[in-house]
This record gives C-alpha cells, sequence and structure tokens, in this order.
C-alpha cells in the first residue's frame, strides 16, 4: 500500500482575480442574499443573560469567510471563520443558547450557525426579519456551493489564502522576504540560495517583487510532485499525454476493472484543458485532480452509501452508541446540554443514554446525579432528539434510560416521549413479527426505542406496580467494591460529591407501568450469566457490562460471549470510576460481538477516532453488519491476508506551533492495525527533519492480518521530538474491508488540502475456521 499525504493542484489565476472567482463561478455575485452579506449586517451575539454585544458581520470578497468586529468599545478586535467549516444554519430559536438567552428577539431575527467539530455555536440576532433571511439563505448558498467545488477549485482558494496573508502591506506584491515568511507559513524550511533562484526565476520583470501570474508560478513550483510525476510518465511515455488506452492500463494495474469507456469518462470529469479533453487525453494537471478525487480516494465509494444488508436482527449489527450523551466536558463539574445529543446524533450515533432524576415543578431532569455537572429538562431532551434523530440515518435510535425518577415522574417521562416523538415512538411489537424476536434496522426505519425495565406480564393493574433491580446500579457497585483499594483517592473524591444530594424519589426503584409500556425490544435486565444465557435465550432482553466487567467475560469465556451476542444484544460503558470521562478501546468489545459500545463521545482520542473508523462505512449511517464469523459462530474465517503499506509522501502538514514563525515539523507515519490480538500491531516511517511541506520517505510497512474482516487500519503523522512527547499531527481510520485495493488518497478531518495517497497491496492465503488463540477460551 503506497501513502502520501498530497496537495491538490490548480488552474491558473492571479491573486487579483481570485476575490470574486468563488461567486462568479456559481453565479452568485449578484444573488440579493449575497450583496446584503457583502456590505455587513449589525448582528447581536447572544451567549447570556448579560446584554448581548452588537458586531458588524460581513461575507468577504472571497465568497467563502465571514469576518465581524465589535461595533462599540475602544479596541476592535478582527475575527474571521469560514463558510466551509459551518456545518448547518437554523432559522429562529432553535438552540440551547437562544432558547435560554433569546426569548428578548423575535424569533424570525435569531438564527444559529452550527460549526463543525467542537466549536461552540454561534446564536445571532438581528435588527430585522429579512437581514436574518439574507444571512440564513446567503449561507445556504455558499455551503451549498463550496461544498460542491472540485478539487481544483480547493486549491485555488488555498493558493490564494496563503498569499493573502503573507502579503504583509497588501500591495498584491511580494518581495523575497514576504516570499521567506510565507514559506515558515506553510510549513517550509528552504535554504534562502535555492528559495532565491525560485524567486529569482519566477520573478518576470526583474523588479524583486512577484505579482499576477508570477506569484501562481512560484506556489505551482513549490506543489510539483516528482514522484507523481514519475507515476504519469511511466504510462504516458515520451509526450507525457495518457490517452484513455493508458490510462484503463494504470487503472487496471491499480486493481480496477476498468474499461477504455470508463477511462474516457475518467478524462472528461477531471481533464482541465479543453482541447485535451475533446482528444480523450489526460495530462499531468488532470492526472492529478482524478488522483485528489472522491473516485480515488481511499474509502470505497460504493462504502459511502447504505451497501449491507440491513434485514438481519439488531443483534447482527454493530451499533454506534454514545455513554453520558447530555455532558459536553467530564463528568463530575461539565456541562450539560441538549446539543451534545444533536452533535451525537449527527455524527451517526444510534444509541443516546439519558440520566433521569426528579426534577422541580414535575418535571424530570438529566445530568450526572450526585456531581456538580448542570442539569437539563428531559423534556428538552426529546425534543432534540426528535428534530435530530433521522438527519443523518434512516435507522432506529435506541434511548437508554437511566431511570432514577419516582412513579409520577416516570409517567411524566412517558407522557412527554409519546407527546414529542408521536409515531416515532415505538410502543408495540411490530405486526407480523414474532415479538419474542429482534426486528431489523430495515423493519425499525424512523423509528425510536426505549431501552429500560419492563414489569412482568400483565403489568396493566395498578397493584402490579413492581420494584425491579437497576442492572447498571447493580454492576456500578459491584465495580466500586472491587475497586475500592486502588481507587482509593477516586473513591475519596467521589464519596465527597455524594453530599451534592440529588432529588431521587424512594419509590425509584420501581417502574411505572406508562414507562413500561414504551419498552418493547431493548428490556434492560441483570445479567443472568453466559451458561443460562445461552440455555435459554432472550433475544429482547439485554444486559449491560462496565468495561472491567466486559474483560473479565472475555478472558475467561471469550467464545461463550461470542454466541451470546449473536443471540442477543449487550452494551458496554465506560466504568464510572473516570472522573475525567476517559474512554476505553472500544476493539476489544467489537472482537466479542458486543453491539452496543458506548463512549464518550466528548472526550477526544485514539478510541473515538477507531470509533469513527468503525462507523466510517455503510454510508455513515451508524449500523454495520458484524462479520460472519460473529453472527453464527464457531464461524468460517477468511483468507489470512498480508497488507503491504509504501509510504512515499507527504505535503501541507498544518503547522503546530504558529507563534513560532520558524518552527517546522519533523514528521513521521506511524501505521497501526486495530483488530483480534493477534493482528494488533504498529509500524512507523523514519522522521524527516524540518519539512512539513513535502517530505519523502518511500518506506514499505508490512502487516501479517488473521481475520481481516474485523481489522481497523489507523494512519497517524506524529512531529518527532527526541526530548519529549512526539506531537499529534493528524490522522485517519478506517475498515480494512473498506479500504480501496489501488493509488488512493484520504486527508484528516476539516483539512480539504493535506492528503494521504495509499497504494494498497492485500496478498491472501490460507482460509478455513478461525484459530482458536484469537479469543480466549471458556477457563
Amino acid at each position: 500500500m503506497q501513502v502520501c499525504i498530497q496537495m491538490c493542484t490548480e488552474p491558473p489565476h492571479t491573486p487579483t482575480q481570485y476575490p470574486q472567482y468563488t461567486l462568479r463561478a456559481s453565479s452568485l455575485t449578484e444573488d440579493e442574499d449575497i450583496q446584503r452579506m457583502l456590505r455587513g449586517s449589525l448582528l447581536r451575539k447572544i451567549k447570556s443573560r448579560r446584554g448581548p454585544r452588537e458586531r458588524l458581520f460581513r461575507l468577504q470578497e472571497d465568497g467563502a469567510t465571514i469576518c465581524f468586529e465589535g461595533r462599540f468599545g475602544r479596541a476592535r478586535s478582527q475575527q474571521s471563520f469560514l463558510v466551509m467549516n459551518i456545518e448547518g444554519v437554523r432559522e429562529g430559536r432553535q438552540s440551547e443558547g437562544l432558547r435560554k438567552y433569546g426569548a428578548d428577539f423575535p424569533e424570525r431575527h435569531c438564527f444559529t450557525l452550527v460549526f463543525k467539530g467542537k466549536r461552540k455555536n454561534l446564536d445571532l440576532a438581528a435588527r430585522g426579519e429579512e437581514d436574518a433571511r439574507h444571512w440564513v439563505q446567503g449561507l445556504t448558498k455558499l455551503m451549498g456551493r463550496l461544498q460542491a467545488m472540485s478539487q481544483s477549485e480547493k486549491l485555488d482558494h488555498w493558493i490564494h489564502g496563503v498569499l493573502q496573508r503573507a502579503d504583509s502591506n497588501k500591495d498584491n506584491k511580494m518581495s523575497f522576504r514576504e516570499v521567506k515568511s510565507m514559506l515558515r507559513m506553510i510549513n517550509i524550511d528552504m535554504d534562502d540560495v535555492y528559495a532565491y533562484k525560485l524567486f529569482k526565476e519566477c520573478d518576470r520583470s526583474g523588479n524583486e517583487r512577484l505579482e499576477g501570474w508570477e506569484l501562481e508560478e512560484f506556489c505551482r513550483r513549490l506543489l510539483r510532485r516528482p514522484e507523481l510525476e514519475e507515476l504519469f510518465g511511466r504510462y504516458s511515455g515520451e509526450d507525457r499525454v495518457l490517452s484513455a488506452e493508458e490510462l484503463r492500463d494504470f487503472l487496471r494495474d491499480q486493481g480496477e476493472d476498468a474499461s477504455l469507456r470508463q477511462a474516457c469518462a475518467l478524462i472528461r470529469t477531471y481533464e482541465l484543458n479543453e482541447k485535451a479533453r475533446q482528444q480523450d487525453l489526460m495530462m499531468l494537471d488532470g492526472f492529478m485532480m482524478y488522483l485528489l478525487s472522491a473516485a480515488g480516494d481511499i474509502l470505497n465509494q460504493e462504502h459511502t452509501k447504505v451497501h449491507q444488508d440491513m434485514s438481519q436482527p439488531l443483534c447482527h449489527y454493530f451499533i454506534s452508541s454514545s455513554h453520558n450523551t447530555y455532558l459536553t466536558r467530564n463528568q463530575i463539574g461539565g456541562t450539560s446540554s441538549t446539543e451534545a445529543y444533536v452533535r451525537a446524533l449527527m455524527a451517526g450515533c444510534r444509541c443516546v443514554e439519558l440520566d433521569c432524576w426528579e426534577g422541580s415543578d414535575g418535571e424530570p431532569i438529566v445530568y450526572h446525579g450526585h456531581t456538580l455537572t448542570s442539569k437539563i429538562l428531559f423534556r428538552d431532551v426529546i425534543e432534540s432528539i426528535r428534530d435530530y434523530a433521522f438527519k443523518q440515518s434512516p435507522y432506529p435510535v435506541i434511548l437508554s434510560l437511566e431511570n432514577h425518577c419516582g412513579l409520577e415522574q416516570q409517567a411524566t417521562m412517558a407522557r412527554h416521549m409519546k407527546a414529542i416523538l408521536g409515531d416515532m415512538l415505538l410502543t408495540q411489537p411490530l405486526e407480523g413479527q414474532d415479538p419474542h424476536d429482534l426486528p431489523s434496522p430495515e423493519q425499525l426505519k424512523g423509528k425510536v426505542l426505549v431501552k429500560g425495565k419492563k414489569l412482568p406480564e400483565p403489568w396493566h393493574e395498578p397493584c402490579g406496580v413492581t420494584s425491579l433491580p437497576d442492572p447498571e446500579e447493580e454492576e456500578e457497585e459491584e465495580e466500586e467494591e472491587e475497586e475500592k483499594l486502588q481507587e482509593r483517592s477516586s473513591r475519596q473524591s467521589l464519596q465527597s460529591l455524594q453530599e451534592i444530594r440529588p432529588l431521587q424519589a424512594k419509590d425509584a426503584s420501581q417502574v411505572a407501568p406508562e414507562l413500561s409500556a414504551v419498552v418493547v425490544y431493548c428490556q434492560a435486565v441483570p445479567f443472568p450469566g453466559l451458561p443460562d444465557a445461552l440455555r435459554h435465550p432472550r433475544p429482547c432482553e439485554m444486559s449491560s457490562f462496565s468495561e472491567r466487567k466486559a474483560r473479565k467475560l472475555i478472558k475467561q469465556a471469550g467464545p461463550a460471549l461470542v454466541q451470546y451476542n449473536a443471540q442477543q444484544l449487550s452494551r458496554v460503558y465506560p466504568l464510572g470510576l473516570k472522573m475525567n470521562s476517559s474512554n476505553y478501546n472500544p476493539q476489544e468489545m467489537w472482537n466479542a460481538g458486543c453491539q452496543l459500545v458506548a463512549l464518550n463521545f466528548q472526550t477526544p482520542g485514539y478510541e473515538m477516532d477507531l470509533n469513527a473508523g468503525r462507523f466510517l462505512g455503510n454510508g455513515r449511517c451508524g449500523y454495520v453488519l458484524k462479520p460472519p464469523c460473529l453472527r453464527s459462530p464457531p464461524g468460517e474465517g477468511t483468507r489470512h491476508l498480508a497488507l503491504h503499506v509504501r509510504v512515499i509522501t507527504a505535503q501541507q502538514l498544518p503547522k503546530l506551533n504558529r507563534e513560532k514563525g520558524s518552527s517546522i515539523v519533523d514528521p513521521f507515519v506511524r501505521v497501526e492495525i486495530h483488530g483480534v490480538p493477534a493482528d494488533c500491531s504498529k509500524q512507523q516511517t523514519h522522521h524527516k527533519l524540518n519539512n512539513g511541506f513535502n517530505p519523502r520517505w518511500e518506506e514499505t510497512l508490512s502487516f501479517q492480518l488473521r481475520v481481516p474482516e474485523l481489522a481497523l487500519v489507523r494512519f497517524v503523522v506524529e512531529d518527532y521530538d527526541s526530548t519529549s512527547c512526539n506531537d499529534f499531527v493528524g490522522q485517519f481510520t478506517l475498515p480494512l474491508a473498506s479500504m480501496r485495493e489501488a493509488l488512493e488518497t484520504f486527508g484528516w478531518e476539516g483539512r480539504s488540502i493535506s492528503e494521504l495517497f495509499v497504494d494498497t497491496v492485500h496478498v491472501t492465503s490460507g482460509g478455513g475456521r478461525l484459530p482458536g488463540c484469537l479469543l480466549p477460551k471458556m477457563s
């Protein structure tokens, strides 16, 4: 597999031409909404009950940047954000912040910008309804335009952004001093003699200033990729032009089943030169555009859509699951927010958790009991789930209820769910389906399921109200007892927090009939033990395990746990003693077939990288079909696989220390395999000194895989440091099964320029039943 982190290439445009490029190319320059945004509007940032400050927001001429400044005050700090970093625009008071603090402003004056990643929402109020409408409509148009930009246009955008930042006196000309500053800005530590030689070669006017086409030429010389030019030359021959036949040969050598017709279609799509395109010829720039397009992505493009069989029982799928979903930070003093549910659902999460406690005025609340975390209304959480449950995925959402409410507020919870969710809420077994069997994600499309305790039949008589144990509470008590000595400091901290008594009703251990009635296929029960569960499987019952209990089961009875998970659902959650809301490695739980491997979505780290990678395929719908060996164990394994990764080159890695102008990264690439224990391994290249712009490694890393269908491949770039820990630069994780076997590219989340080229080589051999060493045998 060949890997290179690579920038895109671009048709020429001068810096003075660029500001109108994006808008003109999309016919948006005369658009009324865009014109209003270019002129600017006074908008109020709604952040708290204190008087919101009015600021002037204006769209820049590039059509991709919004700048704003303080309208009043002594110091006016200029700030900006990119339209491409906006995930969505909400009209009206449709955010938690505006619902709390925006009551003084008419709803039609309000709107919210939702950003990608961890950046907080921006809640705004315009002076009038017309202004708000222009911004909502204009931003929506610009987001659509930027999303539709070709790789060529993205590079054009990047080049001119760099040039504008480096042009210190804004005269659209750059001296050699400004050019040197620009090189450091984009992570290049270039020898002064060589840099000046390039500068002079591009200075056609001879006035010691680069401008217009000269600047374009200088940037393009920096972006030359000799290793890819060599590849192009091997297929194009002396004329340096690829015919359709030569392109077809290249595609076939990459493992593609390509025809001449497909090669011609690629030329018509990616070739930049009109004359070459008309003659079905591809030049170097067009070849680069193809490699950097979605067609050349490492992720199999078929897997960006739902492509798996979605008609099997729920227990046959890995299901993206969140723990303590309401938290935005740690579980001791963090903030609870309905926005955390929105972000999780929009990230493809299909099982969210609600910790429900007695609230004032008869309204149940959601928060982490016995802690300083803030509280939110259960009703507000359900409204957010209603609004966002099926925007990212049509497949069922599971509400995992941890109930600490008394009978009266439990009944209120049930009423809220029925009233707010309406037909979305599943309250009866599906017609024509055995009520004791789990239905499929396809059958449950658009439905919300409740996981909770259920009364035994018949439950509908009032006298039938019964006290039932809470499976997770029992588990947590056991964990706390077992870890009393080694976790003494953590326990003392938690015990001091016990004094913060949440409002828990005396009858919280009982179950209200109204709440029991909405639990259909996900009945929470204490774990009966593997022998009993395997003798008497109950598909509609599910148990929850702490990460520690799950590891213990895997170690003592791995194959039996796999068999259990092939018949019914199980949920794994982080230890309750983790005060910083850290996560555990989800891979070991997936290896055992656990479906609902719940993680703290608010805590970044390699664990969440693996989770994102696991659910990257199948259209990111939050459901991934387990391999056959985990659906009907003991199963037949696929053939063993040898994976070869050739790390070639990188380009335009992000600069880590922006305050220190001379700081340049010393990058290396590490490739990690996460799968069954026998497959887990990692290898890395040597580091390249002071080169974050175009380091070249040319190193091959090889891996032997015994169960490739469970393997995740994680690519990590770090900045080498001989005296301390390496600094993280970026990563990308995907299932091996979703990796194309050809020359491919990928980039980091949120960075459209840094990209990775990969030529995967899979060599298979052997086969047969899965080796017993991959999962521990019963002791």
